[in-house]
Parts: structure tokens; C-alpha cells; sequence
């Protein structure tokens, strides 16, 4: 077999939005990836990093669209670079044909798999080199189970008689250089006899029960002969290589699967992790390794080499540019475009990417804009995901981060997907806010964010609700888990924000070293109005634009 040369594969960049994702991120992430599918030569594929909330979850329902995939980690893998595509061999090829392949090819090893693809071993130039060196007595050919087609091919012969596909299987190989008398002391039943045009020495070969005689230097086969061959079993094979070079050639019609490693042999998942890998191959002289599917069939062989340079998952950012927001691995993902609306983060890149920043009360607000200036009419649904991404973020136009430009592209945007705002906003946020049946656990971190300022590390919760006594029901409960993020995070301080929306205030857990004190000194709070780590905000909805930077000013000065 030659090599499989696979069809080319479209480019695949995922477009994630952050870490607990929300309305926002997970409907801008859909909606570029769309967008880029339509004039790119790339595959864009929208996933999100954690469990979807229930306000994006209702907000996907009602537009009818299904949850992008959900990935754990963008770390490179093994189906992230390319290695060789070598087709698998039948274990039953000779070492000839195995030696062709491999010089034709440029490989040093072939992967030997059965008719399902599954692998059965592998074999190497060392090991088809030790086959041609190591002294083997004279009956290997017939313990190796070498087919008769094997030894056409490999001698450029013809059968005369017998079927080339049955196997030579027992006897030992020879050469008829004596007399007649002499062969009679020496053939025994089954043997493969190698000799030249001599009547007398064909007809005794055949007569001492031979399994097969190879007649050489092309020397034509009388027809009694053949007819006794017939009669008496004896395949009858005639080439035109003279004697010492059909006995040189031979040996190779063995088939590999005598000499391939069927054993311990190291294989790779397409699933593995390139660093987990590089630690083995490390270890190992081995020059290929094979790779499997998940499903255990054979897809290709990976070398050293083709770790070197390797580049990781290619990454497309959407509503957020800090890489502690970020999906794990992003450290290792080839990061092609940022589209965001945050303060800029720690984000590092291996080269320069699209990177597109805009002070906007919504990533969505941006995408749209995208949409327009590439004359891409927005469907329905698009326009539904947009318009509900906006109305989250800006919790319908009553943040601080809500600019005049997010609230006219959410209005066009309602009418397009064909929706009341008012009406439908308030069925998305109580959506959003059924938090009966979830665990603590779930509540705290439904949005949910890491900062740093200097050396300070701390996290920042926030959950929306149109109910005062439901936000007031959780807020014990969200005290004692604080303090249980607050270790588990190992940060100095861990704040949660109560927000209603009808009100348009928060009232602000704040647990850890100093946070009390940090909160009621950054807000200009009296003392008192800081009781029992929580504080009241009024007029305070926004995490990003009004207590996001209250903090890290405070933690400057």
C-alpha cells in the first residue's frame, strides 16, 4: 500500500467566551462564530468553558438554538499538530514490500493493522535489517507462514501450478545443485526446492513429495512435468533470476508479521496532551510512535519532530482578555483575534492578533457592529441572541456600562428577532433568577470573576434577581460559602454582590483580611453601614464599571 494522503482539513479555531460564562459571552461567541463561517476558509466552532446558567440556557430555548459544545481545557493535543498519515499495512506483506514502502515513503517504521483498522504491531528498518543479518536455519520461510503470492512478488515469478494464495508452510528451502541420486538423500516431504532446467532434477524433486520447486533463469517447464506437479500437490514456480540470486532473495517474501513488535508497543491518543507526551517520548528511543483515535483504530505515526514548533489549539477571545478568565491552557492555545469591552488584563500572545477593545456595555454590541460592516444581514435568531446578550449586560439599560449605542443596537435588535423588550427582558432576568433547587455552589459561582492589583488577589460573585425576598433568603447562604471560595481561591478577599435589578442596588458580601474596611473606605461608607461583612450599595449594579474599580483604586492607594 502507499501512503494514505489525507484530503485537506478545513482549519478549526474555537471562539470561547470566559469562565463562567454568561449571557453575553456565550451568545457573542455563537454569533462571530457564525459570522467568521460565512466568509472564512476556517471552521469557527463556538464553545464555552463551563455549565451555562439558566439565563442563557433560557434565552438559547427560546430562540431555539442548541448550547455550544463545552470544553474543559484548550491544552494542545495530539490532533492539534500535524504528524504523518501512513497507511496501515496488511502483517501479512513480505519485507520487501515493507522495505519498498518504507523507501518510497521516507519512514522508518510501518504500522501493521488487521481489516478493522485496529493495530497489530509495528515494524521497523532495524527490524527488517536484523532479518537479512541474523543467521536463520533453513526452514524459516515455512515457519514465518510465507504466502506463495509472497514469493511471486518478491522473485518477479510466475505459478505454473498450486495457488499463489496458499501458504508454504512446512518443509525447508533447498537448492538441487547435486545430481539426482544425491537430492533423493536430502528432500523430504513439503520442501521448497530452488534448482535450474534439468529434467531429471524437476522430476526427482516431485517425486520426493517437494512442496514446491522454483525452476530459474526463466528455463521453460515441460508439460509432463507440470502434469505430475499437478497430480502429486507440488506448486511449480518458475523465475527469471538465476539460482544464487532466488536464494539470496527469498528470505524476503517472509511475511513482517514474523518479525514485527506486537507486544508493550507505545501508542498515543489523538486526545493526549502534547506535554504529557513529550515526557515518554523522551524516555524512549523509539523514532515513531503510533497514534490512535478514541476509539482505538489506527490514524497515523508521531515523531519527536513533530513536536518542534508545534502550535497549540487556535483561540478566538470574545468578552474577556485576562487570563485568569480565561479557559485552562490558554497559556499553550495560538490565540488569533480578542474581541472584548473589559479593561485590558495580562494576556499574552505568541503574535500579533486582531484585537478589538471598545468601551461598550456589551461584547454583542460590538459583534453587531461586525455584522454590519461586512453587509451581513442579521437573521432572527442572531438578531435574538444579540438583543438578549445587551439586555443581560446592561441589565436592560439601567447600568452605568450601557452606552447610547448598546441600547439603540438592542432596540433594532428587538425588532428584527421580532420580541417586546420590556416583557421579554423580565421573563429572561426570572429566568436567570429561579435559583430554587441549585446548590450553593452553583449560585456563587453563576458569575463569577478573579482580579489582581499588585500583589492583592481577590474574586468578585454576582447573581441578579427582580425578588427582594429571594435575594434576601440567599444571603446567609452566600456568607458561609464565601467563606469557603475565600480558601479554596487562596486570595485576600472574596465579595459578592445581591443585586436587584427593580431597585437598582447591591448589597455586597465582603469577607476577608480587611475587605470591611476597604469597602466602606473605597465607597465613603460610614462605618456602621458596613455590619456583618455586608454592605448596601445603592445605585451599584455593575461589577465591571462601578465596583471592579473601586476596588483596585482603593488597593492602589
Amino acid at each position: 500500500m502507499a501512503e494514505m494522503v489525507s484530503s485537506e482539513k478545513r482549519e478549526k479555531i474555537i471562539v470561547t467566551g470566559h469562565r463562567n460564562p454568561d449571557t453575553d459571552s456565550v451568545c457573542s461567541a455563537i454569533c462571530y462564530a457564525r459570522l467568521k463561517n460565512l466568509y472564512s476558509e476556517c471552521v469557527y466552532e463556538p464553545c464555552h468553558p463551563d455549565t451555562i446558567n439558566s439565563e442563557t440556557q433560557f434565552v438559547l430555548d427560546y430562540f431555539g438554538v442548541e448550547a455550544p459544545r463545552q470544553i474543559d481545557n484548550v491544552r494542545t493535543q495530539v490532533k492539534d499538530i500535524e504528524f504523518r498519515k501512513i497507511d496501515g499495512v496488511s502483517s501479512g506483506i513480505s519485507l520487501k514490500q515493507a522495505w519498498s514502502l518504507m523507501q518510497t515513503n521516507g519512514v522508518v517504521t510501518l504500522p501493521c493493522v488487521n481489516g478493522e483498522g485496529l493495530l497489530l504491531g509495528v515494524i521497523t528498518i532495524g527490524d527488517i535489517t536484523k532479518s537479512y543479518m541474523n543467521l536463520y536455519d533453513s526452514s524459516i520461510i515455512s515457519k514465518a507462514r510465507t504466502k506463495y503470492a509472497n514469493i511471486l512478488d518478491t522473485l518477479e515469478a510466475e505459478i505454473l501450478i498450486g495457488d499463489k494464495e496458499a501458504y508454504f508452510e512446512q518443509g525447508k528451502v533447498l537448492i538441487a545443485a547435486a545430481n539426482p541420486d544425491m537430492m533423493e538423500n536430502y528432500i523430504e516431504k513439503g520442501d521448497l526446492v530452488i534448482l535450474g532446467n534439468r529434467y531429471e532434477s524437476q522430476l526427482c524433486a516431485i517425486e520426493m513429495e517437494a512442496g514446491c520447486i522454483i525452476v530459474c533463469d526463466g528455463a521453460s517447464v515441460s508439460l509432463t512435468i507440470r502434469k505430475l506437479a499437478a497430480e502429486r500437490g507440488c506448486t511449480v514456480i518458475t523465475t527469471h533470476y538465476d539460482t544464487y540470486t532466488t536464494a539470496r532473495l527469498i528470505n524476503q517474501s517472509m511475511p513482517v508479521r514474523y518479525f514485527m513488535t506486537s507486544e508493550n508497543i507505545i501508542t498515543f491518543t489523538e486526545e493526549d496532551f502534547l506535554d504529557e507526551i513529550q515526557e515518554i517520548m523522551a524516555l524512549k528511543r523509539h523514532r515513531d510512535f503510533p497514534v490512535l483515535s478514541s476509539t482505538g483504530q489506527y490514524v497515523g505515526l508521531i515523531s519527536r519532530r513533530n513536536l518542534l514548533g508545534a502550535k497549540g489549539k487556535a483561540v478566538v477571545m470574545v468578552d474577556h482578555n485576562e487570563r485568569s478568565q480565561a479557559v485552562a491552557g490558554i497559556e499553550t492555545a495560538d490565540i488569533r483575534e480578542i474581541i472584548d469591552h473589559h479593561r485590558l488584563g495580562t494576556i499574552e500572545t505568541m503574535s500579533p492578533v486582531f484585537f478589538r477593545n471598545q468601551p461598550l456595555g456589551c461584547t454583542a454590541t460590538i459583534i453587531t457592529q461586525m455584522y454590519d460592516e461586512a453587509g451581513v444581514a442579521i437573521d432572527r435568531q442572531t438578531a435574538g441572541l444579540l438583543c438578549s446578550a445587551i439586555v443581560s449586560d446592561t441589565l436592560l439599560f439601567r447600568s452605568p456600562t450601557c452606552t447610547s449605542i448598546d441600547k439603540a443596537t438592542a432596540l433594532r435588535l428587538a425588532q428584527i428577532a421580532e420580541i417586546e423588550l420590556e416583557a421579554y427582558a423580565r421573563r429572561m432576568f426570572a429566568a436567570g433568577s429561579n435559583l430554587k433547587g441549585k446548590t450553593d455552589q452553583e449560585i456563587f459561582y453563576q458569575d463569577f470573576k478573579r482580579f489582581s492589583v499588585n500583589k492583592s488577589l481577590f474574586c468578585i460573585g454576582q447573581i441578579t434577581s427582580l425578588d427582594a425576598e429571594e435575594l434576601d433568603s440567599l444571603k446567609p447562604r452566600m456568607i458561609k460559602y464565601a467563606e469557603v471560595a475565600l480558601e479554596y481561591h487562596h486570595v485576600d478577599m472574596m465579595f459578592f454582590m445581591l443585586t436587584n435589578i427593580l431597585t437598582e442596588s447591591t448589597e455586597l458580601i465582603c469577607i476577608g483580611n480587611g475587605a470591611d474596611l476597604l469597602i466602606s473606605t473605597a465607597f465613603h461608607l460610614e462605618t456602621q453601614s458596613v455590619r456583618d461583612g455586608i454592605a448596601y450599595l445603592p445605585g451599584v449594579v455593575s461589577r465591571k464599571k462601578q465596583l471592579a474599580p473601586v476596588i483596585m483604586m482603593a488597593l492602589q492607594q
